[in-house]
């Protein structure tokens, strides 16, 4: 841990010569709904808000905005950054149960880590949009690639760099805006859609390539799918040479999981290989089984059907005890292999930060 916590004194104490210091915002995950928050402080006097994180999420919005919001009108340079809207409207969704509507284009002091944004880009749903997400959350917290997003708002105001780092925890941990945090990274490059996706050319357990006769394609990092989502058709593929290597007889599956087996087994390795076999995303222990109870674990990834439009969805899962850097500048991901393997984790990182 000492090494990452130098590495980011370095960081910033550099960017902190051009530009603003790098923003902490503290990530909570919820353990009923597998849902990761975070607060901030919005309105006059300023409110705590509990906001679920929604990576490819293209904007902020919440219910019940607070009085001191104003609303924005139609030809506002604002409202043509939010993007093309007769009304000055912005399109808003919830993640969890996929509503979709739009909302009236709003700004307000919003304040994080001690800094404050005087005139901060949101929008304000209505009463059902808020169904499904955890108790007390106000609304979705995105940070996509739109200009209204809550990480293009950060670079606007502060000059940061347009980098931030997402280290997820199974309890408590954290994403830095404007800086990265590690140079011990591999970098696979972002696919150029909305949200963040990756490109995977294959998978492997325990070295052996699966035998999908055709690349993977575009896989989505999502901190709102709790567990990596497999189209059908890849995932009877997966389970069974996952099966296979574990060389032991399958339990009563647990839902939502489909493929289980008595605990304190010896667990094969996943690989996702990226644009070369030397990019690998490894998903070990911990980050592949799931203990539903003292005697049995589950495989932690759950079959999507064949309605899927890609492959695959990475879930938050998978993601937790890693660290994430999303370069928009350069346009890549950097990731790191568990910090679980050295002794670390995203909830010890962030006590230290």
């Amino acid at each position: 841990m000492a090494s990452y916590l130098f590495i980011l004194f370095l960081l910033l104490l550099s960017i902190g010569l051009s530009h603003s210091l790098p923003t902490l915002l503290q990530i909570t995950k919820d353990l009923h709904t597998h849902q990761y928050t975070t607060q901030l402080l919005i309105g006059t006097p300023p409110l705590p808000t509990k906001l679920v994180l929604h990576l490819s999420g293209q904007s902020l919005w919440l219910n019940n905005c607070p009085p001191s919001r104003t609303f924005l009108s139609h030809g506002s340079l604002q409202c043509l950054m939010a993007g093309p809207s007769p009304s000055c409207q912005v399109p808003q969704h919830n993640p969890i149960t996929g509503d979709t509507t739009f909302g009236d284009l709003a700004q307000d002091i919003v304040s994080v880590d001690g800094m404050t944004l005087e005139s901060f880009l949101f929008s304000c749903s209505p009463e059902y949009l808020v169904k499904g997400l955890v108790n007390s959350a106000k609304g979705v917290l995105g940070f996509g690639r739109s200009k209204v997003a809550f990480q293009s708002q950060m670079v606007n105001a502060f000059d940061f760099p347009r980098k931030f780092t997402v280290c997820l925890s199974s309890s408590d941990g954290f994403i830095i805006s404007g800086a990265g945090i590690s140079k011990s990274l591999s970098y696979t490059p972002l696919m150029s859609v909305d949200g963040y996706y990756v490109n995977v050319n294959s998978i492997k357990i325990n070295g052996r390539k699966l035998g999908v006769g055709q690349p993977i394609g575009g896989v989505e990092i999502s901190s709102t799918v709790p567990y990596t989502v497999m189209k059908s058709s890849l995932y009877e593929i997966f389970t069974k040479a996952f099966v296979t290597a574990m060389n032991m007889t399958v339990v009563s599956p647990v839902a939502p999981f489909g493929v289980c087996f008595p605990s304190q087994a010896t667990v094969p390795e996943i690989q996702m290989v990226m644009q070369s076999q030397l990019v690998k995303w490894r998903i070990q222990g911990r980050n592949s089984m799931v203990e539903v109870s003292d005697s049995v674990m589950c495989l932690g990834f759950v079959d999507g059907g064949m309605g899927m439009t890609g492959s695959v969805i990475l879930g938050g899962y998978q993601l937790e005890d890693h660290i994430l850097e999303f370069d928009l500048g350069t346009g890549m991901m950097g990731f790191s292999s568990s910090l679980l393997n050295e002794g670390d984790s995203c909830s010890t990182l962030r006590e230290s930060l």
